[in-house]
Formats: structure tokens, C-alpha cells, sequence
């Protein structure tokens, strides 16, 4: 038996074409894009497959397509041959991920988190207005490092987003805020991200306060394995604070480096496998820890290669 720490991507891992393959070979890929299609009331299928780019790169729009590609893989790869031999003991999402980690745990129905990260991604857009916030990588620094940059008592807003691997840390907030902490970092490779919103950070407040409501409505069961959460980097069998985190999470820091050490050491997986577009978060991963095998599921080739 394998055990696997199961790895959901977040937002960025969008590109046109994302689900094609899967679509055209597996019935159960074009059955779970009709399901995000109906609950959505549009059809995201035609938007993954064909873009344009600039509107699948849409923050309401990247998450469901996200989300459901990341649903497909974790679909298929559970079908295939010798799936009952695997043992998945943790998953983690980055960010929108973690919905996707809830989904494939049985926590919430895929139908209501395709929906709730569609309006997730509206109320954050909505949250700052275009050209007001700006997110920048800083390379080579630690937390405290970073921490000491920011100055708490500045009006304008500058916080850690995402601790994403040793020496690759997410700065957001305004671009006032931003641009005064990359002044007081001084000698640093920092890199602007081509983002719509500065998330993470308390200027997104106004989306949480709106997802709170929604969050509140839906049905969130026990997750059948757990499932560490961003907010606290830990996992909980408690619905109610798995719902609290949720919401938590739209302005606390991505804390991914603690997610992922921590479920190494305490549940000590044979492998990291990544359902999903793209490779970040094993690359991610190597960066934390590179003894642990890591398994990219993103294509036909990958699904059929796991029955090998």
C-alpha cells in the first residue's frame, strides 16, 4: 500500500485548453463538466477549452474552471486499477485549493463549491478596486526578514499573503503599502505578480464579510481524511471551524510551508501526488522536503500511467 499526501493547486495553474484531453477521454470528465456547467449557469466547459485568456484568467472564473479540473483528476485517479491499494492520509489545497481538498474528502458537495468559488472569486475583485492593490514574490528572504520590512505603523497596507517555500514569500496590500515595504527590504529579487487583487491581506475583508454569508448555507460533513487548512495549518474534524477557516482564509496568510511540513512529519507519506493543472505545488514541495516522491495528475497519460 502507498500512502499519499493528496495536493490541490490554486489560482494561476489556469491556462485555455485545461481539461480538453480529459474531456474527450473519460466520460466521468465530461459528466463533471456538465455538473460545474449546470450548477453554474454557464458553460465554463467552453471557456476552459476555448478561453479567450483574458476571461478564464478571470479571478470568478479561474476558480471554478480550477477547482473542477482539479475534481476531474482526483476523480479519475481514484478508478483507476489499483486505487484501493492507496492510502491517501492528508490533503491541502493552496488557497482556492483547499475547496478542492474538501471536495475530494467528502466534506462539501462538488456542485456547492463550484459555486461558492465562483462568487469567492467575484466578492474579491470586488474587494479593491483595479489598480489600487498590488502583490509582489520576494526571493531569497525569511519571514522574519520580511516581517521586519513591513512597517506596522504605516496606513498603508503591506502583509504576508502566502509563505509558499523557504525563501519564496507573497507580499500584498496596497500599492502605497507595497511599494514602501520593497523600499524598506532594501537589496531583494522581488517580482510583481500579474494579478487582479492584492488577496490575502485585510484589504480583502468586504469578500470575506460577503462569503461568510454563503458559507453559512451550505452543508460541510466530517472530510473522510484530513484535510489541513491555510488559515491554520492544521486539520480538524469539526465542521464549524472547517467552515470558520474558510472564511478566515480570504484575508490570512496562505501558511503552506507549515501545511506541508506538517503533514509530513506527523502523517509520513510515501508520496505527494498533485491533482490538477500545472506542477506548482510539488515543485513547492521539493523545494520544502526533496526526499518525498512526487506525482504530477494532470493528463490521460498521468491517469493511465497510475495503473502502470
Amino acid at each position: 500500500m502507498s500512502t499519499i499526501f493528496a495536493l490541490f493547486p490554486g489560482q494561476g495553474s489556469q491556462k485555455v485548453g485545461m481539461g480538453k484531453d480529459l474531456f474527450e477521454a473519460y466520460e466521468l470528465a465530461r459528466d463533471t463538466f456538465a455538473q460545474a456547467d449546470k450548477a453554474l449557469g454557464f458553460e465554463l466547459s467552453k471557456i476552459c477549452f476555448e478561453g479567450p485568456a483574458d476571461k478564464l484568467t478571470l479571478t470568478e472564473i479561474a476558480q471554478p474552471a480550477i477547482l473542477t479540473v482539479s475534481t476531474i483528476c482526483f476523480r479519475l485517479a481514484q478508478q483507476q486499477p489499483g486505487a484501493a491499494s492507496n492510502s491517501i492520509v492528508a490533503a491541502a489545497g493552496h488557497s482556492l485549493g483547499e475547496y478542492s481538498a474538501l471536495v475530494a474528502a467528502e466534506a462539501i458537495s462538488f456542485e456547492d463549491a463550484v459555486r461558492l468559488v465562483n462568487k469567492r472569486g467575484k466578492y474579491m475583485q470586488e474587494a479593491v478596486p483595479v489598480g489600487t492593490g498590488k502583490m509582489v514574490a520576494v526571493l531569497g528572504k525569511e519571514v522574519a526578514e520580511i516581517e521586519a520590512a513591513i512597517d506596522p505603523a504605516s496606513a498603508d497596507v503591506a502583509q504576508i499573503a502566502n509563505i509558499n517555500a523557504p525563501g519564496q514569500i507573497v507580499v500584498a496590500g496596497s500599492v502605497a503599502g507595497v511599494q514602501k515595504f520593497v523600499e524598506r527590504l532594501g537589496a531583494a529579487k522581488v517580482i510583481e505578480l500579474p494579478v487582479s487583487a492584492p488577496f490575502h491581506c485585510s484589504l480583502m475583508k468586504p469578500a470575506e464579510e460577503k462569503l461568510r454569508v454563503d458559507l453559512a448555507k451550505i452543508e460541510i460533513k466530517k472530510p473522510k481524511f484530513p484535510v489541513f487548512q491555510n488559515f491554520t495549518a492544521t486539520a480538524t474534524d469539526d465542521v464549524e471551524v472547517i467552515r470558520e477557516n474558510l472564511a478566515l482564509q480570504v484575508c490570512g496568510r496562505v501558511r503552506w510551508v507549515e501545511c506541508v511540513e506538517n503533514v509530513l512529519s506527523s502523517k509520513a507519506p510515501e508520496a505527494v501526488w498533485e491533482y490538477g493543472a500545472g506542477n506548482v505545488l510539488t515543485g513547492l514541495v521539493k523545494r520544502i522536503n526533496s526526499s518525498v516522491a512526487r506525482v504530477n495528475i494532470d493528463s490521460p497519460t498521468a491517469v493511465v500511467g497510475l495503473a502502470a
